[in-house]
């Protein structure tokens, strides 16, 4: 073996190892997005696909004569050229399957069959594929070097493959390709290197060009990938989808019917322009009433500028920082011409700053402090969305929180995730500070929740003096949105903190199965 085939073989190594993690994100984010259970969804496409691995692993012992490969004997010209085309089989196995699979998992949710046994097979497979890839290279790159030395430099390109997988994937593949574009792109490469192993060993002549037609014919099919997954797409929302957007966070989507257009982030509806205006007006007025002076505002979330156009509408407030994770969702609001119009310019107004960033790691550090803070995040319907909703995030806030502020955060819905509701209030309370949880009406929504908290106590019950204009909220309605049913009061919860991010369970209450 040549020094170049074997170097060949150790960047095999390292595309294979790229490939499979950049798929195993790939999965993982596909069933994250379509059922919203993260854990469980990067749970069973990681773990299962390393566990399907190990089978893998174990099932290339039976490739070749294994009985040369446990004595240690050299292996014939024969038997290199069963590894040799065995690894080529299994790559172009492997490649279509990456392509072609996490497609057919989004057509088997839109047709409502059963999602996670098909994650579970579709990893099953990958995964036993993925794991006969290492062990046929060592194999091969073992009769030049001994085992000692085929194994540390197998092993480091593996590794080293799995760190471009990991970064590739969310930062260039993702929101610069989309979703299935990628699993085509991913799926290209073990072919690629078909064509190139089989330029270099004779005994692979015959597969050269059998890995350059997948390799083109899987580039193209990631041009066609892009229709096939929005009509799937299409089908899972009520309303004519008018525009998507994948970005390096989520996907969006717009739908319109008439004048009501819609906007979801990864499959949740985050606002409907029929009645946004109730949720916004409700989300901002109580906590800008019952700050003393609200001078200086600091928004949280609030990308699409609903939120900020009801703070503007505050003549006293002299300052607006919006903190946003996504860019993309703040480029829409702001260019989209429905979308602009809706929240009254609100951008164009010198008054406002925009950051992008996560404001779990920047607001707690910021030098100065508000009169008024303003959450609205999405719901904590994940582990990485908990921290938004907790304990530590909370004290943090409060001391950017001015001696007579307010600070609110939306805070899911009090009928179909009660005990989630009553947990951010919870939550606030440990945080030493007067609580004020709430409801209100969004038909698109439901009956939908918020927490107030303010350093120094607020009476709710008496009509305010509300000295904006608002189409919802009125001065006489106000205190009773502070009036929660009995039925949707919970006192058995437990604070959310960072060690235990409990009001995920919460918010995946079995009542949103009557939404």
């Amino acid at each position: 073996m040549t020094r170049y085939q074997r170097n060949l073989l150790l960047v095999a190594a390292a595309i294979s190892s790229s490939s499979g993690l950049a798929v195993e994100l790939l999965l993982g984010n596909l069933a994250s997005y379509l059922v919203g259970n993260e854990a469980l969804s990067y749970g069973i496409a990681v773990g299962g696909f390393l566990a399907a691995m190990g089978v893998g692993s174990y099932l290339s012992r039976f490739i070749a004569d294994e009985t040369s490969w446990e004595s240690g004997e050299e292996l014939s010209p024969q038997q290199r050229e069963d590894l040799l085309s065995s690894f080529a089989k299994v790559e172009l196995a492997i490649a279509p399957l990456t392509a072609f699979l996490p497609l057919g998992l989004f057509a088997l949710f839109v047709v409502d069959g059963f999602l996670w046994l098909g994650l579970f097979l579709v990893t099953l497979v990958l995964g036993i594929l993925a794991g006969l890839e290492i062990p046929l290279l060592t194999r091969l790159v073992e009769q030049e070097e001994g085992l000692r030395e085929a194994l540390a430099g197998v092993l480091a390109m593996d590794y080293l493959g799995a760190l471009l997988g990991s970064l590739v994937f969310p930062v260039v593949l993702l929101p610069v390709f989309g979703m299935f574009p990628s699993a085509a792109i991913i799926g290209s490469l073990p072919a690629v290197m078909v064509f190139l192993l089989g330029r270099a060993f004779p005994q692979l002549r015959v597969w050269r060009w059998v890995g350059l037609a997948v390799a083109a014919g899987l580039l193209g099919f990631a041009w066609v990938a892009v229709p096939i997954g929005n009509s799937l797409e299409n089908k899972l929302y009520a309303d004519p989808v008018v525009g998507r957007w994948q970005s390096a966070y989520q996907r969006l989507v717009l739908t319109r019917w008439g004048r009501d257009m819609r906007l979801f982030l990864n499959g949740d509806l985050q606002l409907s322009t029929a009645d946004e205006y109730r949720y916004h007006e409700a989300l901002v007025h109580p906590a800008m009433v019952a700050a003393e002076n609200p001078r200086r505002v600091l928004l949280l979330g609030a990308g699409d500028g609903m939120a900020l156009r009801e703070v503007l509408k505050w003549e006293q407030v002299e300052r607006v920082l919006l903190l946003e994770l996504d860019p993309a969702v703040v480029s829409l609001a702001q260019n989209h011409p429905f979308l602009s119009k809706l929240s009254d310019r609100a951008w164009e107004d010198p008054r406002v700053e925009v950051r992008y960033g996560d404001a779990f790691r920047i607001a707690p550090t910021l030098a100065e402090t508000f009169d008024v803070i303003i959450a609205d995040f999405p719901d904590p319907d994940r582990t990485a969305l908990a921290k938004l909703y907790s304990k530590g995030f909370y004290e943090g806030l409060r001391s950017r929180l001015a001696p007579t502020g307010a600070m609110v955060t939306q805070a899911s819905s009090p009928f179909f995730a009660p005990q989630a509701f009553a947990c951010i209030a919870a939550t606030l309370e440990a945080s030493d500070m007067s609580v004020y949880p709430y409801r209100t009406d969004v038909p698109s929504f439901g009956p939908w929740g918020f927490v107030m908290a303010a350093n120094q106590p607020f009476d709710p019950s008496v009509p305010i003096s509300l000295s904006v204009k608002t189409r919802y909220l009125t001065p006489h309605l106000f205190p009773t949105l502070f009036q929660i049913p009995e039925d949707i009061r919970r006192e058995d919860v437990e604070i959310n903190t960072l060690a235990h991010p409990i009001i995920a369970r919460y918010q995946s209450d079995r009542r949103w199965n009557l939404y």
